[in-house]
C-alpha cells in the first residue's frame, strides 16, 4: 500500500515544479536553452564532492522531483556506454558520479540525464528523512524510492543509515522461512487499517493483532516463528542497532 506521505508530497512537488516552469516561460531562465542538467546531491560528506564548480549542476533544492520524471530509469535495458566514453556536454563528472553511472548508461543517452535520476533519489530521502525518518527508511523497505541502495553508495553516502536499516524492515505482505529474523519492531507510517499476524509451525497463531490509530505500534518476531504476515501498516522497522 502506497504511503499517503509520499502520495502528498508527490502532489505539493509537482504544483512546485509547474510554478517554477512558469516562472522561465520567457526564456530567460539560463536552463531554458537546454537539457536540464542534474540537480545537486544532499548535504556534503567527507571524501570527494558530489558536485564540483565545472560539474553540469542546478541550484539544490530542499524538496526532491516529482515522481514520473522523464529520466531514464537506472536499469533501462539495451547496451550501455562504456565507463570510459561516459562524459558530460559540458564540466566533467567526479570519480564517484562515474563510479554510479557504470553500466547505467544506454548508448546514446545523455548520461547527466542518468546521474539525474540517482542525485534525485537522494533528493527524496533528504527531504523525507528531515520530515520522518521512520517514513524514508520505509520508502526504501516498500520499493517507494526505488535504486535507493546504489544512488546511496555512490552520491549520498550521508544516508547509508537509512539503506543498512531498511535492508532488516519488512514491507507489507506474507513472509515465512529463512526470511523471518526474529526480534522486535516497530510498524512506519501506518494506515487506519493495520493488522498482522505471527504463526509458528504447522500454521499455529502465535501473534496477532490490528490498529486503527495510524500511530506505530511496536511487535516481536519470536524464534518460533515461520510466517508474518502484514496489511495496511506499510513496513515494520527493527527496534534498535542492526547489523
Amino acid at each position: 500500500m502506497r504511503n499517503p506521505f509520499l502520495a502528498c508530497a508527490a502532489v505539493i512537488l509537482t504544483a512546485a515544479a509547474l510554478a517554477a516552469c512558469g516562472s522561465s516561460a520567457d526564456g530567460n531562465d539560463p536552463e531554458a536553452a537546454g537539457a536540464r542538467r542534474p540537480a545537486a546531491s544532499g548535504p556534503a560528506v567527507p571524501g570527494p564532492s558530489a558536485t564540483t564548480a565545472t560539474e553540469p549542476t542546478a541550484p539544490p533544492t530542499e524538496e526532491p522531483a516529482a515522481s514520473g520524471a522523464s529520466a531514464p530509469a537506472a536499469t533501462a535495458e539495451g547496451p550501455k556506454t562504456p565507463v570510459d566514453e561516459i562524459t558530460p556536454a559540458t564540466g566533467t563528472f567526479t570519480k564517484k558520479q562515474k563510479e554510479y553511472l557504470k553500466d547505467r548508461v544506454p548508448k546514446g543517452m545523455d548520461p547527466a540525464a542518468v546521474l539525474q535520476t540517482g542525485q534525485e533519489t537522494c533528493d527524496k530521502l533528504r527531504y523525507l528523512v528531515k520530515a520522518d525518518r521512520d517514513t524514508a527508511v520505509g520508502a526504501i523497505v516498500t520499493g517507494e524510492i526505488p535504486d535507493a541502495k546504489d544512488a546511496v553508495a555512490g552520491l549520498c553516502t550521508q544516508h547509508q543509515a537509512l539503506v543498512d536499516e531498511a535492508a532488516y524492515g519488512y514491507p507489507d505482505g506474507k513472509h515465512s522461512g529463512k526470511k523471518l529474523r526474529p526480534g522486535v519492531y516497530r510498524s512506519a507510517s501506518p494506515t487506519t487499517d493495520c493488522s498482522w499476524q505471527i504463526e509458528g509451525a504447522g500454521g499455529k497463531e502465535l501473534a496477532s493483532g490490528a490498529s486503527d490509530t495510524g500511530k506505530s505500534r511496536k511487535i516481536t518476531i519470536p524464534d518460533s516463528a515461520r510466517t508474518f504476515t502484514s496489511t495496511g501498516c506499510y513496513a515494520w522497522l527493527p527496534e534498535g542497532a542492526v547489523g
